[in-house]
């Protein structure tokens, strides 16, 4: 099992995937157009949640004036506003060791943050908020808070790989609970590989979740990640980045291991079916992968109206 190349030269998605998601989503927009639809957007809102520094992307009309004249308009104060019907998408994405593994240049991680950019990029177009969380086994980690704006959007891609390297900052100390990031109702697609070396008491956090928040699971199919190269050698030693440990295991059992990771998720996904969790499955990449979130998400949406 091969680390991806995965460094701070090395950018996960790159600023033409970015542009592919963007058609994505508004070729669908236009297909959901045809015909009458309820309408998909909602005005800035009614209830002021508070105030905060203005950012890129931010409707100048939302800028309160009077209060940036205290801080000499450097930087600029806006304000947000609530809308009960307009509930954030709260992004929890891996950041497990795990994730960092895949042949070549192809980590899952880079998959992974391929799925952070569309749902991101369509909470934009969709006016709604998006923000990100981080997770391991043992940790969850509030790295965006949820805002507005197709320049967040991408803010929330690169904090998810600086989260991965390890040099991201977070908007709040780490907790050992989703349920303590999140304040107020939101839908949350949960992005993971779900390669750890048990499974249950994550499904059994998000089961719990899913009584206050729109949970589902986007498990990317891994399998590729761990189709290697076959080898000279009748043994190999071979490192758990998830456990730390090692062992031998035969140059057989290696070819085998795609195929067994692909049976290892067939059973975290019958066991999240088992807790009530709805689990979208998720492989490869390019314009099919980005149009079957963009649909899913849509047709979320139109079930929470």
């Amino acid at each position: 099992m091969n680390p991806g190349q995965l460094d701070a030269e090395n950018s996960l998605v790159s600023w033409s995937e970015i542009k592919d998601v963007e058609l994505v989503i508004i070729r669908r927009m236009q297909e959901f157009a045809i015909g009458g639809h309820p309408s998909m957007f909602h005005g800035t809102g009614h209830d002021l949640a508070g105030l905060r520094d203005w950012q890129p992307g931010d409707r100048l009309s939302t800028i309160d004036w009077p209060q940036s004249t205290l801080t000499n308009f450097s930087p600029l104060v806006t304000r947000e506003f609530d809308q009960e019907s307009n509930a954030p998408i709260v992004i929890a994405a891996d950041v497990s060791q795990s994730t960092r593994c895949g042949v070549g240049e192809e980590p899952i991680a880079r998959v992974i943050a391929r799925a952070v950019a569309t749902f991101a990029m369509a909470a934009s177009f969709f006016q709604d908020r998006a923000g990100l969380v981080t997770f391991d086994r043992d940790t969850r980690r509030l790295a965006v808070r949820p805002r507005v704006g197709r320049n967040h959007a991408i803010h929330c891609v690169e904090a998810y790989q600086d989260q991965l390297l390890g040099r991201g900052t977070t908007e709040s100390p780490p907790d050992l609970s989703f349920a303590g990031l999140l304040r107020k109702r939101s839908l949350v697609p949960v992005i993971s590989d779900f390669l750890f070396e048990d499974s249950r008491p994550l499904l059994v956090e998000l089961a719990d979740l899913k009584t206050s928040h729109d949970v589902f699971l986007v498990m990317i199919d891994s399998a590729f990640a761990f189709e290697l190269p076959r080898f000279s050698a009748g043994w190999v030693e071979a490192y758990d980045v998830e456990t730390g440990r090692t062992r031998v295991i035969s140059s057989g059992d290696l070819e085998q291991l795609g195929r067994r990771v692909g049976e290892w998720q067939d059973t975290v996904e019958h066991a999240a079916h088992d807790h009530g969790l709805e689990v979208l499955r998720l492989g490869g990449s390019g314009q099919q992968f980005h149009d079957t979130l963009v649909a899913f998400l849509l047709e979320r949406k139109q079930l929470r109206r």
